[in-house]
């Protein structure tokens, strides 16, 4: 009892400090005192005087130091805080906040029987400062905003202006701070929105919050953030429109599962709705939805996300009274009339909402008319099926397959039928539009999903099995997509639909996607996990009969569909079988214990005579074994025990299998074992290399070579391939002591061109050239003067052809000399850390082949250079495109690029033909493209990019020459080299637009055109054919070409129109002859497809241009004057049209 009265006689001025002591204590945890406890045992009597005290000592507080000056101590700074003033305000601070509490606390123990006023009028004035208080005070803003709803909650007296002062600051706390706790505590209150006078100025903030919240990701992934949004609907009719502007403004960037929760806002806010809310919620909203489903291009990036919100409403009708009505009645005036529209893409979408929706009811109208509504509706489905343009029968293909397999039962047989024979007869086979057969195949398997279908499937679908045929791969992979749901579901024996045969046809020659889904679709049937593994062996011979090649994929990718442990035992089921065999044939070899368990596998289908079969067996083993090699690796003892059981048997293998088919995958598998696994074979590998027979040399002694590269043994290679190499002659030594040195003579024959194709395998194979890379460098290094020698073999045939012995043949030093080149880079690439010491070596070869072959070329009658015509040729291309490899990998610097170019002008100004075009454009592009982190201010780089424009000029006049000469060869030469002209004319558009290579560039491609154009209306001697050209394959042949490369991208199209008026606006083109050749090129791109609202600024030049030259209508008749009139009247007419 003392207590309590001691904390009512507290409230005072004069006992301050004892009050906030009370409310420390309090607000401590730890502390028993409960202020909630003392004031609900206070009496009316002690409640109405607390109450009364605390408003004299709030009002006595806020009298003696007003809220007005609290803002300006604010902004003053934390020093004046010190001062009096300041310290007397964070005291009286103190105060209105432990009065706060207490009011917030009493709150709760208010009696209707009460007199409150007191306590009412706390609450007012708290209510009035809370806006004028510091920023810093957001603890003592917090427990007004508390009151505020506290207040609002118990429905006081003046909770209106507490409810929107509650509501206003929550609203803006929960768009600033992430977590959802003030969202949930806003929509507890949001029935404060409804005090706000929607027309008053004041409300404009609050508007523009509540359409902040729309586009806060928060509120839409929060429960509680939803409902709040969806009951912002109901404030004003006005804000719907507002809100559903705001959602689409944001819509594009939303991802798909917002745009569900958007969706859900607006269906929730359909539901609560009536009235003249209603009526703008599905006018103005779900139908606006539904129109912009049907008229937004396809390509829009909001169209999906429309179709997202209208799938909300479509799947809500089914669990959701009342919707499909709403459904009904919204799409009747538009959905009818886009499935009749003109526009084949307005249709489409027409049809895809017509279908998701389907079917469109009013399930309150008679049933009679109801089944005639239905009738109507598949009749439309049917015209979808028949419409011209693919993407609408697409879309009916998958209007047909979702309806029939969601109402088999309630639709009429008759009905079915149709629709699926329209289907599997007619659209399936489709030749105009591939997306059409395979939307077939992709739908089909919707219908598969309800098993009342599969009778009839189970007749229909045979009569699709040639679309494993198809021309286009993803009808294919659709197609057996198909065939695996068939077999998943169990409506019908695949292979009735499409025989095994055509099935394992496309499993030896189609491409990667279709060939996995095959082995998937026969996997169970060749390789029966769940049967004993004599069946596996079994169905592996009976493939590799059927189909060798089959096999061969079949087991490449079986490692996907089954553990490895499966695919080890199919390896020694399989090495068991080939035992049996050897037995059979040999009863006196073979295993004696674990080899008898298997002597009857197969006994009666195989024996070792079917080479056939035997080398399909062995190359099953290798297939299986790479494709379970990692595996094995972390696996020692699987691996070391299957390494034991093979390395018994290869012995016998070798000397029963003698055929070359057997041989090459018991080397292969011989190459995956350590080398003493098989002593016997791993020393016998470097005599067999040095026996084979130069010319001879067959695909199983380059597997020998994959077995030394596997065992570590290249260092062996390299010695062989060095020796029958030639080799620099060593100085003659001068001292006495040489004369006494005993020579060793090696009889064997030297074997150069053999030793060229074991370098070249090594090479050509990525794991065998690691390894060539790893030996001794000093090896190496010796391997590549080896290779030098070629060049002085070339030169010598070059200039005398049979006067000096040859350490090469013709063909042996041009692959020879190839060798060298690509060994140089490898070995730059392996030690690139030291510098360019093995690019310079490349570096020299440039400079032999400019002094040492270009010169000869220079002094040589035509006569003579058709001798050496393979020579030459082949040595530039084998230069060139080497060089483009080592830009292309980025080994080439500014300094060997800048050498490259210069040398492909000389090539360009001494050899005659254009074999290398294709070469040299290779080198332009990659050039250009790996310039990109260059400073393009720099010297070294201006000289670069100069270089460049001067080998493109030069190139389009050797082509232009070309042509001239010999018109046939150029034709065939401009149609070879258009795919890589393409690509540099797009990697300079690309990477380096309006910089002056690419002005440059395009400057030559249209002075190439306008010289050609002109030069042909020169030569026409009749007026009347100087017509202006209809489409491109009116212009002349080189710059047909030329602007047929141009026309393909429309950025490459503006920027050769900004460069075309260019050229005519400095003078670069003037005459009449060569602006009427402007207005040509001019004239045929606009026939492009990629037409640009920059040809007519360029026809609007030229025809500026031309008239200048009017003084010429006052001369004669003449071939330019007659050019100028027609030019003029072609540019007037397309300038107004």
């Amino acid at each position: 009892m003392e207590k309590r009265e001691t904390f009512v006689q507290a409230v005072s001025k004069e006992l301050i400090g004892k009050f906030l002591k009370f409310v420390q204590l309090a607000e401590d945890a730890s502390d028993p005192f409960n202020l909630n406890e003392l004031l609900d045992e206070l009496s009316r009597k002690q409640k109405e005087e607390l109450w009364q005290r605390l408003k004299h000592l709030l009002t006595e507080v806020l009298l003696e130091d007003p809220v007005d000056g609290w803002q300006t101590v604010e902004t003053q700074g934390g020093d004046n805080m010190e001062t009096d003033h300041g310290s007397k305000m964070k005291r009286n601070i103190e105060i209105i906040h432990a009065v706060t509490s207490v009011i917030l606390a009493s709150v709760s123990v208010i009696n209707e029987h009460e007199n409150y006023e007191a306590l009412l009028e706390c609450a007012v004035i708290l209510n009035g400062i809370l806006y004028a208080l510091p920023e810093s005070e957001r603890k003592l803003q917090s427990s007004i905003q508390d009151l505020c709803v506290r207040w609002w909650e118990k429905g006081l007296p003046a909770k209106e202006d507490m409810g929107k002062t509650a509501f206003v600051m929550l609203l803006r706390k929960s768009l600033k701070t992430k977590t959802g706790a003030d969202i949930c505590r806003l929509w507890h209150i949001h029935q404060a929105l409804y005090c706000f006078d929607y027309a008053l100025e004041e409300s404009r903030e609050i508007k523009n919050m509540l359409l902040e919240c729309f586009i806060n990701v928060n509120y839409m992934k929060k429960e509680e953030g939803r409902r709040f949004l969806s009951s912002l609907f109901n404030w004003n009719v006005n804000f719907i429109k507002m809100i559903h502007g705001t959602i689409k403004n944001q819509l594009q960037g939303l991802q798909k599962s917002l745009v569900v929760h958007i969706a859900e806002i607006y269906f929730r806010a359909w539901r609560k709705a009536s009235g003249k809310f209603l009526e703008e919620i599905e006018n103005g909203c779900i139908q606006d939805f539904m129109h912009h489903g049907i008229h937004l291009p396809r390509r829009s990036p909001v169209h999906p996300k429309v179709r997202v919100v209208l799938s909300y409403f479509h799947h809500q009708k089914r669990v959701r009274e009342g919707v499909e009505e709403m459904l009904c009645r919204l799409y009747k005036p538009i959905l009818w009339r886009g499935l009749k529209a003109r526009n084949s893409e307005v249709r489409s979408n027409a049809a895809l909402l017509f279908v998701e929706a389907f079917p469109i009811r009013d399930p309150n109208v008679d049933p009679l008319e109801i089944d005639s509504d239905i009738q109507k509706q598949f009749d439309e489905l049917y015209i979808l099926l028949e419409d011209p343009y693919p993407m609408v029968r697409s879309t009916g293909i998958l209007g047909v397959c979702k309806i029939t397999s969601q109402y088999w039962e309630m639709m009429p047989p008759t009905v079915l039928i149709d629709f699926l024979r329209k289907v599997t007869e007619e659209l399936a086979f489709d030749t105009s539009s591939a997306d059409v057969r395979c939307t077939v195949f992709k739908c089909l398997p919707i219908i598969l999903d309800n098993r009342l279908s599969h009778p009839l499937l189970a007749k229909l679908l045979p009569a699709v099995k040639y679309s494993l045929h198809d021309n286009s791969e993803k009808v294919r992979v659709a197609f057996v997509d198909m065939l695996l749901k068939v077999k998943a579901v169990r409506a019908t024996k695949f292979w009735k639909i499409c025989p095994i045969e055509h099935i394992l046809v496309h499993l030896e020659s189609d491409s990667r996607p279709v060939a996995r889904r095959l082995v998937s679709l026969i996997f169970s049937s060749f390789l029966p996990v769940n049967q004993p593994e004599e069946v596996w062996c079994e169905r592996c011979v009976a493939l590799l009969q059927m189909n060798h090649a089959a096999a061969r994929r079949f087991y490449q990718y079986a490692n996907e569909h089954t553990a490895c442990t499966n695919i080890a035992k199919l390896m020694h089921v399989i090495r068991h079988c080939l035992n049996a065999c050897i037995r059979k044939a040999i009863p006196e070899s073979g295993e004696e214990d674990e080899g008898r368990e298997k002597e009857n596998v197969l006994d009666k289908t195989l024996s070792v005579s079917d080479v056939a079969s035997m080398a399909g067996l062995l190359e099953i083993i290798v297939i299986l074994w790479k494709s379970i090699h990692k595996s094995m690796e972390k696996n020692k003892e699987a691996r070391v025990y299957t390494i034991d059981k093979f390395a018994s048997v290869l012995p016998e293998y070798l000397k029963v299998f003698q055929d070359d088919r057997c041989k090459i995958p018991l080397f292969m598998l011989m190459s995956f074992m350590p080398a003493s696994a098989v002593p016997m074979f791993s020393c016998g590998v470097i005599s067999t290399l040095r026996n084979q027979e130069e010319g001879a040399a067959d695909r199983g002694c380059c597997t020998l070579l994959d077995c030394l590269c596997s065992w570590g043994h290249v260092e062996h290679v390299l010695e062989l391939v060095c020796d029958w190499l030639p080799a620099e002659q060593p100085k003659r030594k001068s001292n006495s002591a040489s004369k006494r040195e005993v020579q060793i003579l090696d009889t064997r024959p030297v074997k150069p061109e053999l030793a060229l194709v074991y370098v070249e395998y090594l090479l050509t194979h990525p794991k065998n050239r690691e390894c060539l890379l790893s030996a001794p460098r000093n090896k190496l290094n010796y391997l590549l003067k080896a290779l030098e020698t070629s060049k002085t073999d070339l030169e010598l045939r070059l200039h005398s052809p049979s006067g000096q012995p040859h350490h090469f043949s013709e063909a042996a030093a041009l692959r020879a000399f190839s060798l060298h080149c690509r060994l140089s880079i490898h070995l730059q690439h392996k030690f690139c850390t030291e510098g360019k010491v093995y690019l310079s070596i490349l570096e020299d070869t440039g400079v032999w082949l400019e002094s040492k072959v270009l010169s000869f070329l220079q002094d040589q009658e035509e006569e003579n250079l058709k001798l050496h015509r393979v020579v030459y040729q082949q040595i530039i291309q084998t230069y060139l495109t080497v060089c483009k490899d080592v830009v292309m990998v980025g080994l080439g610097d500014r300094k060997f690029q800048i050498q490259l170019l210069q040398w492909s002008l000389g090539i360009m100004h001494t050899v005659k033909g254009f074999f290398y075009g294709a070469l040299l454009l290779g080198i332009l592009k990659e050039v250009t493209g790996s310039s990109l982190k260059e400073k393009t201010d720099s010297d070294e780089v201006a000289t670069l990019f100069d270089t460049v424009q001067k080998v493109f000029q030069k190139m389009l006049e050797c082509m232009a020459w070309s042509f001239r000469k010999q018109p046939e060869e150029g034709l065939r030469l401009l149609y070879a080299l258009q795919t890589p002209l393409h690509d540099f004319i797009m990697t300079v558009q690309s990477w380096h637009t309006d910089t002056p290579v690419h002005r440059g560039v395009l400057s030559t491609l249209i002075a190439a055109s306008v010289v050609e154009i002109s030069h042909r209306l020169r030569k026409v001697s009749d007026v009347e054919e100087l017509t202006p050209p209809e489409c491109l394959s009116d212009l002349p042949p080189f710059s047909r070409c030329l602007i047929g490369i141009i026309i393909k991208s429309p950025d490459v199209v503006r920027s050769f129109l900004d460069e075309l008026k260019a050229c005519v606006t400095s003078d670069d083109i003037e005459g009449i002859v060569c602006l009427t050749a402007v207005m040509h090129i001019i004239l045929v791109i606009n026939k492009g497809k990629h037409k640009s609202s920059k040809v007519q600024d360029a026809a609007a030049t030229v025809h500026r241009k031309l008239k200048t030259f009017m003084e010429i209508t006052l001369e004669e008749d003449s071939m330019e004057r007659f050019l100028y009139e027609s030019s003029a009247r072609t540019l007037g007419a397309f300038l107004n049209s």
